[in-house]
């Protein structure tokens, strides 16, 4: 799950935890801590599901509903709050909210709801157009690749083989997880198929640097490190 949220939370606690909580779950997650800034977030920056507390600074979170639906904003909305009687409900729901769920709650149920939210609204988490390290450029919309401004030219196969090793920068990929997400076969320990396209890519993506960027972990696979790296 690779899902972008906005959480809008005024308790620094409560919004620091439900960040850990997603992020463990994989999500990318942005923080506001009052309305309005929320509001201007989820104006400017497609999220795939918002997730706001009621009670906010400046502007509740049925008004930042109000307000998104009649901007055009479709973005899903689950309101969180203490308020969980039958006219609160409605309420939120009357304002352009999808879901909503009573605190206190634990993070596997907010997970659930974020799941069947995507599945029921037709929308699946995409990743990140681009993803960045301190050397390297993948954009995954163009299907281009540059290093230190130098444009890498690769098949459909080694992109897909380099976006899993960055996303998984610093932690060993498996041949079976390679076969499995790349080529979406079982791994066959008859087949050197997969030590052969790691040398393509690392013939492309490593040679004429200093630095190497694709390394083997004998017994476990291959990990790509760069430093600073952030997707």
């Amino acid at each position: 799950m690779n899902t972008k949220v906005l959480i809008i939370e005024d308790e620094p606690k409560t919004a620091q935890s439900l960040k850990q909580g997603l992020e463990d779950y994989h999500c990318e997650v942005v923080l506001a801590y009052e309305g309005y800034y929320g509001l201007r977030l989820a104006k400017e920056i497609k999220f795939d599901v918002i997730v706001t507390d009621v009670i906010l600074p400046h502007i509740n979170g049925i008004d930042i509903c109000k307000e998104l639906r009649a901007s055009g904003v479709h973005t899903p909305i689950i309101i969180l709050t203490a308020l969980s009687n039958t006219d609160d409900v409605v309420t939120g729901f009357d304002a352009g909210a999808d879901d909503y769920l009573t605190k206190p709650f634990e993070i596997k149920e907010l997970i659930a709801r974020i799941r069947a939210l995507l599945k029921r609204t037709g929308l699946s988490p995409l990743p990140p157009n681009i993803l960045k390290t301190r050397e390297l450029e993948i954009n995954l919309d163009r299907k281009t690749v540059y290093r230190s401004g130098q444009r890498i030219d690769l098949t459909p196969k080694e992109f897909s083989l380099l976006e899993l090793l960055v996303r998984n920068k610093g932690r060993a990929v498996s041949k079976a997880d390679i076969a499995g997400k790349v080529w979406d076969i079982d791994f066959d320990t008859g087949t050197n198929v997969i030590e052969v396209y790691v040398n393509y890519l690392r013939k492309k993506v490593d040679k004429g640097f200093d630095k190497k960027l694709i390394h083997t972990q004998f017994g476990m696979g291959y990990v790509f490190i760069d430093d600073e790296v952030e997707a």
